[in-house]
């Protein structure tokens, strides 16, 4: 991404909770035909020691295959609210215009699980999916079935080794002009607003 230094996230639980809100993902391997993209659910690795970030997720087979999963490094890009900004929000003569975006890229080698663990995370991923819905359920309640449903899955552990993430959201806007963004984009992107008074809030101390 673009070396924009005052749209850095450099602050770990920051992308933390960007991976909360926004567990969808793409993940991109560069193997050896060439770049291979795939798109599945993330979450943390709660458990996982240390102050590091560490991810869980899965992809079906043959998407093991053609990632080439744990021979390589992965970039496991997370995509948060974003959205089009026009110029008619700004002051007259002010004419470009711009895409506000959280956006983070995360970096590092995945671990294959085993049967064992693999079953494990996706019971994890379920169960954290299922969570808090009216009559969720869980791969627990058939687990002979839910297990041989089990192997056209192949989960993974990622310990983040770096990341690069952006908060891009006006900030090299005057204050005024910004609450005016604010006002705009929350009629129909109410996180993208959000996230925008966030950073607002964040810069003025308050």
């Amino acid at each position: 991404m673009r070396h924009t230094p005052h749209y850095l996230m450099t602050d770990p639980e920051e992308v933390r909770r960007l991976i909360r809100a926004h567990p969808w993902a793409t993940i991109v391997s560069p193997v050896s035909t060439g770049l291979v993209a795939s798109h599945y659910p993330v979450i943390l690795d709660e458990s996982a020691d240390g102050p590091g970030i560490t991810i869980l997720s899965h992809v079906g087979r043959p998407d093991d295959r053609l990632h080439e999963l744990g021979r390589h490094e992965i970039l496991v890009i997370v995509q948060g609210p974003h959205d089009y900004v026009s110029p008619s929000w700004y002051a007259p003569g002010d004419l470009v215009p711009t895409w506000n975006h959280v956006t983070a890229h995360l970096y590092g080698r995945p671990e294959v699980l085993d049967e064992e663990e693999n079953y494990a995370a996706l019971s994890l991923l379920t169960d954290h999916f299922e969570k808090g819905r009216s009559g969720g359920r869980s791969l627990a309640e058939d687990e002979p079935a839910t297990r041989r449903e089990a192997r056209g899955a192949v989960s993974f552990r990622m310990r983040v080794d770096r990341f690069d993430a952006r908060a891009k959201l006006s900030q090299n806007k005057a204050p005024e002009v910004v609450d005016h963004v604010i006002e705009h984009v929350g009629e129909d992107n109410p996180n993208l607003a959000d996230e925008m008074r966030r950073v607002r809030e964040t810069s003025r101390g308050e």
